[in-house]
């Protein structure tokens, strides 16, 4: 994969992750609040400055009510 590709899935899971939260009407400290990750570490996922571990995901995505495929872009999405 080269690095263009890269980003756009880092862009693309961070902004899933935003919606997925905001979608449930939940604000980085009450997700924070649940012990999954931190305020600071969800702050850098979201924003791109960190990759997700797999199990966090998995974590948040029952958090927030969400199938893991939510997360994870089609072909088409991320040219």
């Amino acid at each position: 994969m080269n690095r263009n590709d890269y980003s756009k899935k880092r862009r693309y899971l961070s902004s899933k992750l935003i919606e997925a939260r905001e979608n449930t009407g939940l604000s980085q400290k009450q997700v924070a609040d649940s012990k999954i990750v931190s305020q600071s570490e969800l702050s850098k996922i979201e924003n791109g400055a960190r990759r997700v571990d797999f199990l966090i995901l998995l974590e948040l995505a029952k958090l927030y009510n969400q199938p893991i495929t939510f997360f994870i872009p089609d072909t088409e999405t991320t040219r």
